[in-house]
């Protein structure tokens, strides 16, 4: 009920109250008639207007009356619609309200020591190869896996190159049928994601042992499965009858990540990050910070795509993104030389198995490197162009070095994204002079050189190479670096051939279309 105008009411004789159908106790009766001795009440618009009226038992004083009869029961009490209230007297004034549940005393969370988080498995499907050692030196011999593409005719483009794969071998890994009806981007990632479990020592013995529920995939990629996406389209073209049932889940970028737990089993966290060209680096933190909370004690993580298909080749010729030294495949790319025309698609996977220490060490795994941390920023800036001062990627590598706890000059070597584009490539390399140029010893390379560009797999293969290069020593060369651009020092950039090279601490870059910049860095482990 609300008023309005003059609420000057004046006294009015005491209403008889209706009574309720339930019959009362003896108090609650003398409660009822003191009430209706109360002007207060009749004044007001009578008892069942306080009760149901809107705002109005603030207004209402009860009487002497009222004070000297005892307290209806709580039985009493419900009947009027007051059920599970305290009525609390204080002098004359008596307060009829819900009372708020007392707020649990919060406990402080104890302190705990920080979960450390190690690399114990390495799985990669490459240009340049598919065995994690393979790959590795082929690219310490700096050879490159770039050459003209030859699964589709693309005499009409004015890119005719790419790092693509020129035979691939799903069997033993992926059931056939399987194999037959899913993307490649889907086929590189789970069988990148079972070499990482082999080469961690993931036996099936080990898999029986494992808690299940805390064992994850965090799998990504930029594009998911384009092929079968463009396989539908042409079969509607002719009916939805003829396209293929699957094409939706095959074609979204999760289901790789979903199909590979769904075959081990693994219950854990199981998500699939897209940020283009950032997409492993993403997901390969968000791993690591599962196991670091405590959520998870093994993580398989990394990026996969596969889209040298004339859908993704004309997508990025028609943003003027893509190198044409079709004449010279091997030479195409080229960061920071000075004759750098764009950059080459490539395809693969890499997966890293993440686990934490303690559960590394319980089942006598070989640790290859302690992931230390990172981070991620946007440049706010333009869908395709890098911020042209670099302040996104200097940001993200402060931010990565503040949440790692790790001191600029311990970070002596740094993979870095370096496409072989003209702006994204010198952006880069002053951002990171910027941060580290007061370090005599950092070294830098780029793993694209020889592998191209794999879009939302880049990452993870670059963090294969990296764990790599702390694994044995050495870092792989920077091929086809004729002639560096202006403000390119070439001592800070490895050479023509592999250097044998002490890591304290690597950082690896990449970077996405869209502003998305990512930073992580490894370190050799040291038991503490």
């Amino acid at each position: 009920m609300s008023f309005s105008g003059d609420t000057r009411l004046k006294p009015s004789p005491p209403a008889a109250l209706p009574l309720p159908s339930k019959r009362l106790s003896r108090s609650a009766r003398r409660k009822l008639q003191a009430m209706t001795k109360c002007n207060h009440f009749s004044a007001a618009g009578g008892l069942m207007s306080s009760i149901y009226g809107s705002g109005i038992m603030n207004l209402l004083e009860p009487c002497e009356e009222y004070y000297k009869s005892k307290p209806l029961s709580s039985s009493s009490l419900s009947i009027f619609g007051y059920e599970n209230r305290r009525v609390k007297q204080t002098g004359k004034a008596m307060a009829i309200a819900v009372q708020p549940a007392k707020e649990p005393t919060t406990k402080k969370k104890p302190v705990t020591k920080k979960r450390r988080v190690v690399v114990t498995g390495l799985g990669v499907v490459s240009p340049v190869g598919d065995v994690v050692d393979v790959f590795y030196e082929n690219l310490l011999d700096g050879v490159s896996g770039i050459s003209e593409i030859e699964s589709f005719d693309c005499q009409h483009f004015p890119t005719k190159i790419a790092g693509e794969i020129k035979s691939f071998s799903a069997d033993g890994w992926i059931a056939p049928k399987l194999s037959k009806r899913v993307d490649k981007f889907m086929l590189y990632l789970l069988t990148a994601g079972k070499k990482a479990l082999e080469d961690g020592g993931v036996t099936d013995e080990v898999m029986k042992e494992l808690d299940i529920t805390k064992c994850g995939v965090i799998i990504g990629s930029a594009l998911g499965g384009m092929k079968i996406f463009q396989d539908a389209i042409e079969a509607l073209r002719v009916s939805y009858k003829k396209m293929n049932p699957f094409c939706v889940p095959f074609a979204t970028t999760n289901m790789g990540s979903a199909i590979l737990a769904m075959d081990l089993g693994w219950m854990g966290p199981n998500y699939s990050i897209s940020t283009a060209c950032a997409t492993s680096n993403y997901c390969i933190l968000n791993a690591a910070n599962h196991i670091i909370r405590g959520e998870t004690d093994m993580m398989l993580s990394g990026g996969s795509d596969s889209a040298i298909i004339p859908i993704g080749l004309g997508g990025f010729v028609a943003c003027n993104s893509l190198s044409q030294r079709n004449d010279d495949p091997t030479k195409a790319s080229r960061p920071w030389d000075v004759s750098r025309d764009g950059f080459v698609m490539g395809e693969g996977a890499g997966v890293l198995l993440l686990e934490e220490l303690e559960h590394a060490k319980a089942r006598g795994a070989k640790i290859y490197a302690e992931f230390m941390g990172g981070s991620f920023t946007c440049d706010a800036y333009h869908m395709t162009e890098p911020h042209p001062d670099g302040t996104g990627i200097a940001l993200c590598i402060e931010k990565a070095l503040a949440q790692s706890g790790v001191a600029r000059e311990d970070v002596n070597y740094i993979n870095a994204h370096a496409t072989s584009t003209p702006s994204g490539d010198l952006n880069e390399y002053e951002a990171i002079i910027r941060c580290f140029g007061d370090n005599s010893q950092l070294k830098i390379n780029s793993t694209k050189s020889m592998v191209g560009h794999l879009l939302g797999a880049a990452g993870a293969v670059e963090a294969v190479a990296t764990v790599k290069a702390i694994q044995t020593g050495w870092l792989h060369p920077n091929i086809n670096l004729e002639n560096p651009d202006v403000g390119v020092d070439k001592n800070v950039l490895v050479g023509a051939k592999k250097e044998r090279f002490d890591v304290k601490v690597a950082l690896s870059n990449s970077f996405g279309f869209g502003g998305h910049n990512s930073s992580i860095l490894f370190a050799p482990y040291k038991d503490q």
